[in-house]
């Protein structure tokens, strides 16, 4: 289950995406049009640009923009900035494993097994899917009369 920070992430992204190559955004209106607590989406902004997400201008004209193409930024990425690696187990972890302790033979450990499909199976998808993509799929939404334009 993603948290709240991974969602805020997310939406933040998203709408910084939608107008990459334009003027800096301010927190403020950032939090105002995707009603998200300034506070909170502060941090969040200050993790995703000291990993190179974002970019901030200070004084007049400035604010956060993409440092990158949207493109280039996959949701997976996003994810794990947020909220660490996306393994439902440590065991099949990638970038943070652990042994479990209960667990005497993990070749033979059948939830092992089935989670580390479950990891494999969301990375294939979350890595695959870069903030471009997300918004062409949130305009082909809207396009074809299935909702008002909301990033996630």
């Amino acid at each position: 289950m993603l948290s709240n920070k991974a969602k805020y992430a997310v939406k933040a992204l998203l709408y910084l995406a939608r107008r990459h190559g334009k003027d800096p955004v301010l927190i403020g209106d950032l939090a105002v049009e995707e009603r998200i607590p300034k506070k909170f989406l502060e941090s969040i902004l200050l993790e995703l640009k000291n990993h190179g997400l974002l970019q901030s201008k200070k004084g007049k004209g400035g604010g956060y923009q993409l440092s990158k193409n949207p493109d280039l930024i996959a949701l997976g990425e996003v994810i794990r900035i947020a909220d660490g690696p996306i393994a439902p187990l440590s065991c099949v972890s990638q970038s943070s494993y652990q042994r479990c302790e209960e667990c005497p033979d993990e070749a033979t450990c059948g939830l092992r097994i089935v989670m580390k499909d479950v990891r494999d199976a969301t990375a294939r998808i979350v890595d695959g899917v870069s903030l471009k993509d997300m918004l062409e799929r949130v305009d082909a939404a809207v396009r074809g009369g299935k909702g008002t334009m909301y990033y996630i």
